[in-house]
Parts: structure tokens; C-alpha cells; sequence
């Protein structure tokens, strides 16, 4: 009686233990299955890289077939801007989700707080693995990545060195673009496979001097560029426009810029000249001196000289471009070749616009719209349908609510971007109506602080500090933004409603450096 009593007590123990295994299995398998369901994220950021070099947006510039990729399977935004147009503030707004006055990295100057919120630290925190590879510019360590490797401040084109998460400095041969993407595979190949992953890729292209690989010296050599119909501009009745100083003719350097060296002393004063191999720099040389040669011999002056600074930074730049796209064409071929695609978000923007001639400019600090706006293009499989094109207002504010909403986590309430797929969905949410910008850094270039807004149709600016002053365009009569309308009969009705829309978006975004200066009229 005793031992059946003993055999059925162990089969009942026999049975739960299976059935507690069999819990634990379904348990562990659940989890997987859900972590990968939940998308992975690929955001590919680059440096200055114009709207207007990108053939998805209608260039005639060029052909940049990988970025259109992502553009051609997702959607592209036709009207994507940032929030403070240079670099390292978009970056600090992109991981925050936040205005430069609440994230606290305002301009270049500044040093990004780390221990404040950032969408990584939410995905990780949800059971994502995260990684930062490339240019970072915040000036900080790194938080909420389980890995990181970086350039140290802008980076270098050539052999650049790279910050490791050790605190040790890596010096790596060859050229910026082809590293970062190397690195991005070797973790990518390392990476947890159980967990879905968040990987951030900065690239320092297109960020000036422009200094394309060797394999694509002179790939524009060939073509004549037509001038912007802007391109000598007057700034009439645009005082901060006048004294800027970011115009081709006069900023732009013949050594640092445009390679053009006198001399190999000079030459050799250029770190990121100097800092190349044999055979890297004898590459340069065979293809710049016959350059500088040529330039010498014709003794330009003037409007020439000009215009033939043009033409060299134009091929400089696009040719810098072509190594981009072709290694944002690598990442692409990763994916699709290790069965990740269809479950991967791909988003490639640049930190903000930049001017390639227009109104006689390179660099970007501006409200207005080269710099102001920024490409955008986003893949994401199952969710936005191949070929969509936006004109919905969106910023790079949006990015870090938008992943999060993608990963199914809620969105912390002190993000001030919106999540973008709500745009997408069966019944589409509206958009935007009206967009704001600050811009606060008073030094490079003379660009004087600014803020506005930017509707379907106008755009008030607000500049101050340099130079104190209203800006007002009618984009559909005046796109280029040459004709400033602020203070002329007929338009006092239009300016009153745009105030009251301005002040409406300083209190939403809280931004008390704005409100201050309306309000003390400096």
C-alpha cells in the first residue's frame, strides 16, 4: 500500500516538475519571440549633407542610389527640419527628444549631461542592446549604449583615430567612412542575437574640409555646375544676412578648404594632410598639384575666382558624398544578407541642411531653409508602405519618441517631438501646422542668434544679440527667401498672427531665453 502510495506521489512530482520545465521553456522562448518581434533600429546620421545632393529629393547634382534606397522601400520627408541647425545641439535634440533649452546643449560650446533621459536609455532598459559607432560631438562620455567607439570632437578623414570604451584612443588606417562602416559590421557580427538592437551610426561625411577617399578623387572633374540664381545674392533688407561670414568668395581657404597649397610646407601645416600615409598622400598630391598648377597659370580674380571656388568645392563635396552613400549601401547589404531587414527600422538623416552655393554660402546656422531643413528617409517593413512620400512638418525632435513608440515603450512625457507613425497608420493622424527653431551660438561665421517659426506658407525670425531685428517671408510668393516683408504696408494683419503663433510656441516648448529677449525687446 505504501510503495503505491510512494509511486503515485512521485509521479505526481515527476509530472509538475515536467510541467514547470515545459513553463519555463515557453517562458524563455516567449521572450525571444517577442524580443524579436519588436523592430530592431538602424539611425544613420550624417554630417552637413545637403537635401540638395541627394538624388531621392530631385538632385541633379548627383546620384546617391543607397540613400534612395531606404527612400524607394520606406518613406522620404519632404519637409524635415531640425530644431537648432548645427552639429552637436542635433544631436543632443535627436537622443533627447528635447529643445536645445531643455536638453542644455545649445551650441558647440557646450557639453552634452548624460545622466539626463535619451531614447537608448529606454531601449536598453526595455531589453535592448544599443550602440553609438562614429562621430558622437557631444563631449561626454557616452550613456545608455552596452557599446561605443567614437571619434574624439569632429574626427578626421584619414586614419582617424577613435575613443574606445576603455577610455583608450585607437589610431586605425584608411579612410573615415570605410572604418565606421567596418565597425559598425564587427558589431554588429558580435552583438547578443537573443535581443533586439538599437544601433546609431555617425558618420563624420560631409562635415567640412571635404576631403573625399582616394578612390574617388576627380569624380567630378568633368562637370560644370551651374550656379545658384542666388549665388551672389545682395542681402538687401536682410541686416543679419550682411554680416555674415560664410560666403565662398571670402571664407572659404584655398589650403584648408580646397587643398590648394603653395607649398609642401604648407601643406604640411594642414593636420589632416599631414596626418596621411605615403601612399595616401602621394595619391593627394598626384591629383591636387596639377590642380593648383592649372589654377596659378590662370591667375583668377575676382567673380572668376569665385566661381571657380565654387566649382572646386562642389566636386569636393560630392565626391566626399559618394563614399557616404556607398557604405550606407553597406549597411543595407548587411542586413539583407543576415535576414534582418524585414524586422529593421532603417533611418538615415544628416544632424541638419547645408548650402552648396546658395546665396553665396557653405555652412548651415540658419533658420532659413537650406540649413533649416534636412533630409530624411525611413524603412520600416510592414509599417510604411514603399514609396510613400511625406509633407507633413516633422523635426529630429520626432526621432526619439518615434523609435520608442516603435518598440512598444511608452514615451516619456518630458520628450517634447512627436512619434511619426501615428502619420503612417490606417487612419492617419494630422501633422504639424507650424514648426519652431532657436538658434543660440554667437561666434563662427557671424551668424546672429535667432528664432522663429516656419507655417505652410510664412516664416518670422526673431534675430538678436548681433543684430536685433524682425525677418518675414512669403514662401509661396518668395521661396528663396530673398525679399524680407517685415514692417511693409499690407502685411500687419499677418505679422500680429504670426507673433501670437511665435509666442504660443516659445511657452509650449518653454523656452525662456526667447520669451525673455520679447519681452525686453533686445
Amino acid at each position: 500500500m505504501y510503495k503505491s502510495l510512494f509511486r503515485a506521489k512521485r509521479m505526481v512530482l515527476t509530472s509538475s516538475s515536467k510541467l514547470a520545465t515545459v513553463a519555463i521553456l515557453v517562458f524563455i522562448l516567449g521572450n525571444q519571440c517577442y524580443a524579436q518581434k519588436r523592430p530592431n533600429i538602424v539611425i544613420i546620421i550624417s554630417d552637413d549633407h545637403a537635401y540638395q545632393a541627394i538624388s531621392a529629393y530631385g538632385s541633379k547634382l548627383m546620384q546617391t542610389p543607397n540613400i534612395d534606397r531606404i527612400a524607394n522601400e520606406g518613406v522620404i520627408f519632404n519637409k524635415a527640419y531640425v530644431t537648432n541647425s548645427i552639429c552637436g545641439p542635433s544631436r543632443a535634440t535627436i537622443l533627447t527628444g528635447k529643445y536645445s533649452n531643455k536638453n542644455g546643449f545649445k551650441d558647440n560650446d557646450s557639453k552634452f549631461d548624460g545622466d539626463q533621459d535619451s531614447f537608448a536609455k529606454q531601449l536598453q532598459h526595455a531589453g535592448y542592446e544599443t550602440a553609438w559607432i562614429g562621430k558622437w560631438h557631444l563631449e561626454s562620455t557616452p550613456q545608455g549604449f552596452d557599446y561605443w567607439k567614437i571619434l574624439p570632437g569632429q574626427g578626421e578623414y584619414y586614419n582617424p583615430d577613435f575613443i574606445n570604451m576603455n577610455g583608450k584612443t585607437q589610431r586605425i588606417e584608411g579612410y573615415v567612412s570605410n572604418i565606421i562602416e567596418n565597425e559598425t559590421e564587427a558589431w554588429l557580427n558580435s552583438r547578443d542575437k537573443s535581443k533586439p538592437f538599437c544601433l546609431v551610426v555617425g558618420h563624420k561625411a560631409t562635415h567640412r574640409t571635404w576631403i573625399p577617399d582616394t578612390a574617388d578623387l576627380g569624380r567630378f572633374d568633368k562637370v560644370t555646375f551651374p550656379l545658384p540664381h542666388d549665388f551672389y545674392d545682395k542681402y538687401d533688407n536682410r541686416e543679419a544676412a550682411k554680416v555674415q561670414d560664410m560666403t565662398i568668395a571670402k571664407t572659404m581657404l584655398m589650403g584648408y578648404d580646397l587643398k590648394m597649397f603653395p607649398d609642401v610646407d604648407a601643406e604640411n601645416r594642414e593636420g589632416a594632410i599631414n596626418r596621411m600615409n605615403a601612399a595616401q598622400r602621394h595619391r593627394m598630391d598626384t591629383y591636387y598639384k596639377p590642380i593648383y598648377e592649372d589654377l596659378k597659370a590662370r591667375n583668377l580674380s575676382g567673380n572668376a575666382l569665385t566661381e571657380w571656388k565654387y566649382q572646386h568645392y562642389m566636386q569636393e563635396y560630392l565626391s566626399t558624398v559618394v563614399s557616404l552613400d556607398r557604405n550606407i549601401g553597406r549597411t543595407l547589404d548587411y542586413l539583407d544578407k543576415h535576414n534582418l531587414t524585414k524586422n529593421t527600422i532603417v533611418i538615415y538623416m544628416s544632424d541638419q541642411g547645408f548650402y552648396l552655393g546658395e546665396h553665396g554660402w557653405f555652412d548651415k546656422r540658419w533658420i532659413y531653409e537650406e540649413s533649416f531643413r534636412t533630409p530624411m528617409v525611413m524603412r520600416y517593413p510592414g509599417k510604411i508602405k514603399s514609396g510613400t512620400r511625406s509633407n507633413d512638418f516633422v523635426l529630429n525632435l520626432d526621432i526619439a519618441p518615434t523609435v520608442l513608440d516603435a518598440a512598444g515603450i511608452p514615451i516619456p512625457k518630458d520628450m517634447q517631438g512627436e512619434s511619426m507613425l501615428p502619420l503612417f497608420a490606417k487612419n492617419k493622424a494630422k501633422g504639424r501646422d507650424v514648426i519652431y527653431y532657436h538658434y543660440y551660438e554667437n561666434g563662427e561665421h557671424a551668424v546672429s542668434p535667432h528664432f522663429g517659426i516656419k507655417t505652410k506658407r510664412y516664416k518670422l525670425i526673431r534675430f538678436y544679440t548681433r543684430v536685433n531685428n524682425w525677418e518675414l517671408y512669403d514662401l509661396q510668393t518668395d521661396p528663396h527667401e530673398m525679399n524680407n516683408l517685415y514692417g511693409k504696408k499690407g502685411y500687419e494683419t499677418i505679422t500680429r498672427q504670426l507673433k501670437a503663433t511665435l509666442n504660443q510656441q516659445i511657452d509650449k516648448f518653454d523656452d525662456n531665453d526667447a520669451r525673455q529677449i520679447l519681452i525686453n525687446g533686445k
